[in-house]
This record gives structure tokens, sequence and C-alpha cells, in this order.
């Protein structure tokens, strides 16, 4: 929640089992507060603000929160078509691993993204259990306000569940009413997705229309809703999700909501946020709740942030945002042939001086407000100089990232002082233009195909809103984005789709679940690789298996459990 910082105390309950995975944890904190003391409206709500702290994925200070990020920029993007690990070879290998299909079960990322999604549903599960006890007890809550923190709890479990679900696919259901005993060696042979969905809905039916209090990282009926929809997507259920999306869509003009200001510190509350992990910086300059699940996707050497220089840019997607003469996107890979690769490969040093951006090369402006290249205006920060704000451009490619970092005009208050990496900045876990996607999805397999073209076209009329980037008072660019004049039959309309939702979400971690679950990522990303390859050769021969549509079980979880949680197929 902005703007303000709340500490509390929050006991790790029996049902994180081995979820809590800390040993100090374990121990007795000094100056814990008792069940007593928090087993009131004041300590409930506490309980529930703890909850909520799980957003932005950091349960650890400021390092180390990668895994975990809201924005799924390691699980959702490094391993598809979209981006690189980045940085180089020998940081963090680990990652290598992810972005090659190769994951190890002793992955510190998977296990953090395990633990801390499990403390959230551990501290979810304990606001449900404080609220019982008080309304069973000294009945300190309204009943109105109970259903409220209920729905909230569960709303906020129905998230984090989710994103582990995604993740590990086979994992164990832990609730309020799980026995301490039991939790620890609970086994995750069971089907939880319906679960999920039985929080969603709840939340769907209890939830208030406004935000609690204002604040906007709240859970309100529109996030349940969207959230909703968007498990039902998951399970190609079209009919029971395009409902729900167009409620939350209710007639709002997204041509009017600026796209470069969901991206932006000081314009982030807009009308487009549905949910968002809330960060700030703490009072004193501290960050950990701040966006640090993504300070390592900073830019680095002699850029303004100067670090970390991870999650760059694939040479793929940027010539993705390729446009023909229509200012149309290529299908099928089109946009492949005679690709756009900045300076890359230039070995003369001269040449590689004289490098001028090319203004004819004809681009969605999308590529330029999600994308850093070489001779094109970077935020405030002055025309992007190349190589020497990229760690290793043999390793990661030419480009950089640009939706995870502020303007450095906004350092002074939304940056922790000497690491302007670490930023303010909140990750929007589903934005409307995601919603409007998902509800064209559902139209084109529905057969309505006027419906899903009217909810692509309104995506693209806004792109074309962008301002050109300019240098002189020149475009850098051919900008050109256009709607489409018709869809003519299911197949190019579902590839319309899906290429809308590459280019309006590239780099927010939807990429490789999306390829998933439409069961297109064997293909894509080993074709991607194929491209890729033939200018960063460490990409070259990438296999995608079946197994690698989610990650193993953190081996240091199965051997807490007694070696009740059972390793995925193909991780063993």
């Amino acid at each position: 929640m902005k703007n303000y910082t709340i500490y509390i105390v929050v006991l790790c309950s029996g049902l994180l089992l081995a979820g809590c995975g800390k040993d100090f944890l374990n121990k007795n904190p000094q100056g814990a507060l008792s069940e007593e003391q928090v087993l009131n409206s004041d300590g409930v709500e506490a309980n529930l603000l703890g909850a909520y702290g799980i957003l932005n994925g950091n349960v650890r200070g400021t390092w180390g929160n990668v895994g975990a990020a809201p924005s799924q920029w390691l699980f959702g993007e490094v391993p598809s078509d979209n981006a690189h690990k980045g940085s180089e070879p020998t940081d963090d290998p680990g990652m290598n691993l992810i972005e090659l299909l190769t994951p190890n079960p002793a992955s510190t990322h998977l296990t953090h993204m395990w633990q801390v999604y499990y403390e959230g549903v551990a501290r979810c599960n304990r606001t449900l259990v404080l609220l019982r006890r008080d309304q069973e007890g000294e009945n300190t809550i309204s009943a109105a306000r109970a259903v409220e923190i209920q729905a909230e709890s569960r709303m906020l479990r129905a998230h984090y569940y989710f994103y582990l679900w995604r993740v590990f696919r086979n994992i164990p259901w832990i609730d309020e009413n799980t026995a301490f005993d039991e939790a620890q060696t609970m086994p995750n042979n069971e089907d939880v997705y319906p679960r999920i969905v039985a929080d969603a809905q709840f939340a769907v039916d209890n939830l208030p229309e406004a935000k609690i209090n204002g604040e906007m990282g709240r859970m309100d009926r529109t996030t349940a809703k969207a959230y909703l929809g968007k498990l039902y997507l998951y399970q190609r259920n079209y009919g029971l999700a395009l409902p729900l999306f167009k409620e939350v869509i209710g007639g709002k003009d997204i041509t009017s909501m600026p796209f470069q200001n969901n991206f932006n510190v000081d314009t982030e509350d807009g009308p487009e946020v549905v949910m968002a992990s809330k960060h700030a910086i703490n009072p004193d300059g501290s960050g950990d709740n701040a966006n640090v699940g993504d300070m390592l996707t900073g830019i680095h050497g002699t850029s303004p942030v100067g670090c970390c220089g991870f999650h760059q840019p694939s040479i793929d997607l940027v010539n993705a945002y390729k446009v023909d003469a229509n200012g149309l996107p290529y299908f099928n890979n089109a946009y492949r042939v005679d690709p756009y690769l900045s300076d890359f490969g230039i070995t003369d040093t001269a040449a590689k001086r004289r490098y001028v951006v090319s203004d004819t090369l004809r681009v969605d402006p999308r590529l330029d407000y999600t994308v850093g290249r070489r001779g094109v205006p970077y935020l405030d920060y002055g025309v992007m100089p190349g190589d020497g704000w990229i760690r290793a451009v043999s390793w990661g490619g030419p480009f950089i990232g640009m939706k995870s970092m502020i303007n450095q005009s906004q350092f002074a208050s939304n940056a922790v002082p000497g690491a302007p990496y670490i930023t303010g900045l909140d990750v929007n876990i589903i934005r409307l233009a995601d919603v409007i996607l998902m509800a064209a999805e559902c139209e084109v397999e529905l057969g309505n195909l006027s419906g899903a073209l009217a909810y692509v076209n309104a995506i693209r009329v806004r792109a074309a809103t962008l301002p050109a980037k300019q240098v002189d008072a020149v475009d850098v660019a051919n900008y050109l984005v256009a709607p489409y004049p018709s869809f003519p039959d299911v197949n190019y309309a579902r590839n319309a789709v899906r290429m809308e939702r590459r280019l309006e979400l590239a780099m927010e971690g939807h990429r490789f679940y999306d390829l998933v679950r439409w069961g297109i990522a064997k293909e894509t990303i080993e074709s991607y690789s194929a491209f890729e390859g033939r200018y960063l050769p460490a990409y070259n021969g990438i296999i995608f298996n079946t197994w690698n549509n989610y990650y193993p079980i953190p081996q240091i979880e199965i051997d807490r459990s007694g070696r009740t949680l059972i390793q995925n197929d193909g991780y063993n």
C-alpha cells in the first residue's frame, strides 16, 4: 500500500509447512505478539495487510527476490522467445539453465518462488483463522467487514496459489483448516485448480465494488472478476471467462489511456490498473517494499542506473515489432526476413562509432516504449548509446528493457539513494489491455470474429497515439501501426490476437505461460532458438520437452516433506 508503511510481527503458523524455509522463523522471536494480542479487529486487519505484503515477492530484504518477482520475468519471459537472462554467462548461471529449458531442482530461484508464495498462503490462512476465532469469540469485527476480510484473504490466496500452480503445477493445498502435522507432509497429488477457482469465485461474490479505504493495492470485485476470468481462460472455458472480462471492460475506453502511463511512477495509479503489486521507497530510504524482484533488470554500465543488466529483449522480439506497408504485423515469423540487428555484429571500430539508427525502419511505436536500442531516446536519460549500457552484448544481445525503469528525474523520491535500480515503480499483475486481449481470445474461440476484431483494434488504435521518438526533431523510425480491416477466418484471428498479446505485453511476464497454455511452446521456442542462435550461439539448439510446460519441485522441499512431495515428471 503506497505512501505509508506498516510494521507488524506475523508469527509463522503451522500452516506454512516447509514453505517457511528459514531457520529464524522456527525460533521464538523477541517481542512477538501472542494470539490473544492480535485476536481483535486491529490484529486481524494487520495480519491481512501482512498477507498483502507478499504481493511484491519479498520476505528477505532487498537482494535475492528474482524468483518470486510479481512480474515473473525470470519464469514468464526469459524461457520464452521474448527475452534473455542477460548480464554475463558466469553471473547467476542457474538462470542460464532456466533460459535453456534445463532447470535444476536445486535452483535457489525455484526454491524462493515456492517458499515466498507459500508464505503468502500461510499469511492468508492465518488471517482467516484469526477472523474465525474473533467471530466465534469477542466479535470485534462487524459481520459485513468480516465477509470482506474473508474475500480479500481468499482472493490473495487464489493469486498466490495460481502463481505456484503455473510454475510447478503439482502442488499441495494448505488452507485454514489444515492441521500443523498434516501440513508438514501434505502430498502434491491433488488437482488444486478447482480450489483456486473457488477462492476467486468467493471473492467475486463478496468483495466490494470500490477499493477498501480507497487504497489502490486492495482487492476489489473488478480484480476478482478479471482473475476468475483468467482462471477460466487457462482451462479454455471461454464461455465462462468472456462474460467476466466484459464486465471488467464495462465500456472503458482504452484508447484514452496512454500506454506509457502504465510504466511511469507518477501515473501508475491510472484507470488501466486492474491488479498491481504496489511498491514504495521506505521513509528511511530503504527499499524492501520496492520493486526488489525487478532490481536486476536495471540497465548497466555507463547508464544513469549503472546496474544490473539482466532481462534483455531478444533480437526476435525486437523484429516482431516490424510492420508491413499497411501498418500490420508479420505472421508466421516473416518478420525474420532481413532482420534488424542495431549495431550488433559490427566489428570495425570506426564503423561502430559511425553507426546511425535507420529512420526508415518501419515499426510499431510500442517497440521504443518497450525496448532500448542504440540511437533512440531512452526515457529522459538521453539517446541510448549501445554497448556501453550492456554488460555482455555477445551473450544478451544489443537491446535493453524499459518497462521496469523510471525516469532519471524521478530518482530522488522514487529510488533507493545510490541504488536507482531499486524503485517504487508498481508492477501490473493484470491491466486492462491484458483483459481486453483475453476477451478477444475468447471471442475468437467462440466464433465471434467481429467482436475479437473490435477488441484487438482498440489496442492498436491506442498504440498509434504513442508520440514518436525523435532526435533533433526527426523521427528515429518510420512509426506505423494500424487497425486490422477484418479477420477473414479463425486462424488469422487467432494469430492476430496472439501477436497482439506479444506486442502489447512484452517483458511483463506473460509470454512463456501464454505459449504453454496455447499448446505452441515447443514449435515457437525451437523455431526461435534456430533464429536467435544465428547471432547468439548460446541459444541455438534449445529443445522443448513435454515436462518443460512446468518446472521442477524444489528438491529441498521434497526432502523437508519426508519425500511426501513427488517430483514432477522429467525432473527425477
